[in-house]
């Protein structure tokens, strides 16, 4: 017997590869700071957990419609109308276990065999793997520090072909930390309008964004980019509930009708009691999301100060969400401690071995030059770590 060819060719997610062996030495008794968690380090807020806590104790146990709750997809819709200005019929929405099931659910919904999807690299790692999943292939196009990490539209336009059906922006991205302008964006969002291929803006470390940034969805430039566009959200980095698993997306309403029939083939619905803990997240008073979004952009603040006094690494600012991408090959080529390091999976090796300090290799992000650190851990961790990388690359 054999496996399906479909499976050999998914590559496993090196940020959970990476965890996992981090996690591995730290159960052994190991030192490592670690910078590699996608996720904030906040507990849940207190007023969310008691939500689910209530939802419990009045039994709401049971299945709930496949696409989500009506409570929750009309919280949806008026989170979207008072943060972005955007006006959906909750049959436009659809809750799914996660940001990530909602993009394979978008994937699987508008893709057929030989169809290509748009996307930058540096890129979240489950972006290629989920479109070889739909049968699709992915387009990528390199981006550079010089760029901000974002596509231009001519590169854009250059790389749209009769079998493209989608473009995929994220911004604030992960693993950059970095935000498309927007001119850049309304004209990526043209284009996507003039060729008539879907527009999916992930758009998940939207409450997360420095120097006094504002977020802009695509969806709201024109009614005819927002009948094209599926704007990807969900709980878990600006309420903390990454555990929870709630995704969200709103779009075209055929597309959510098929993400619903499909999800009812997988899935079913998101877990009733999550449902109910992300009603009371998103209706609330968003006081506890900005305490967050403070927090981290002084820690972006403190670990750029220190990736300013190391030697060969370079970085581009982080203008949203809680990640830091720098070039350190400068250093490739070196032998440190007896190890040849010439990628990023062999620095990321040295670092965590001979250091003590958890990233994660840009290799799965398609851009080998970089590490991924994650300043969703304390200031202390943060100057305990970067002082051991200075150390250790000196």
């Amino acid at each position: 017997m054999s496996l399906s060819e479909r499976s050999q060719n998914v590559t496993p997610s090196s940020t959970l590869a990476i965890t996992a062996k981090i996690n591995a030495l730290i159960a052994d008794g190991v030192d490592v700071v670690k910078f590699g968690a996608g996720e904030p380090d906040f507990d849940t807020p207190d007023y969310i957990k008691a939500a689910a806590i209530a939802a419990l104790d009045a039994g709401f146990t049971k299945y709930t419609p496949v696409p989500g709750t009506p409570e929750l997809r009309e919280a949806i819709t008026e989170k979207f109308k008072r943060d972005n200005g955007l006006r959906y019929e909750t049959s436009q929405v659809i809750v799914s276990c996660g940001a990530k099931h909602t993009i394979y659910n978008i994937l699987q919904a508008i893709c057929d065999p030989g169809d290509e999807v748009i996307f930058a690299a540096p890129y979240w790692v489950s972006y290629p793997e989920q479109i070889k999943l739909a049968g699709a292939v992915p387009r990528v196009i390199e981006t550079t520090p010089a760029q901000n990490f974002c596509m231009a539209p001519d590169q854009v336009a250059a790389a749209i072909t009769a079998k493209t059906k989608a473009i995929l922006v994220n911004s604030p991205s992960n693993p950059t930390g970095t935000t498309y302008d927007l001119d850049t964006l309304k004209a990526i969002a043209d284009l996507a309008v003039k060729h008539q291929v879907y527009l999916i803006s992930d758009e998940i470390y939207e409450a997360l964004l420095y120097d006094g940034a504002t977020h802009q969805s695509p969806a709201s430039f024109s009614e005819e980019t927002k009948a094209i566009t599926f704007v990807v959200n969900g709980v878990s980095k600006a309420y903390s509930m990454t555990g929870w698993r709630i995704g969200y997306t709103a779009g075209p309403e055929d597309a959510i009708s098929a993400m619903s029939r499909i999800q009812s083939h997988s899935t079913s619905n998101p877990t009733s009691i999550a449902q109910k803990a992300a009603v009371v997240a998103l209706n609330e008073p968003q006081d506890a999301v900005e305490e967050m979004r403070k927090a981290f952009e002084e820690r972006r603040d403190v670990i750029c100060q220190r990736f300013d006094e190391i030697d060969g690494v370079s970085y581009v600012k982080p203008q949203g969400a809680f990640y830091i991408f720098p070039d350190f090959s400068e250093h490739y080529g070196r032998t440190i401690d007896g190890q040849k390091i010439e990628g990023s999976m062999d620095i990321t090796d040295y670092l965590l071995n001979s250091a003590g300090v958890g990233v994660v290799p840009g290799n799965g992000f398609g851009a080998d030059n970089h590490l991924r650190l994650s300043f969703a851990t304390s200031l202390t961790e943060i100057n305990r770590g970067l002082d051991r990388i200075k150390k250790a690359l000196a």
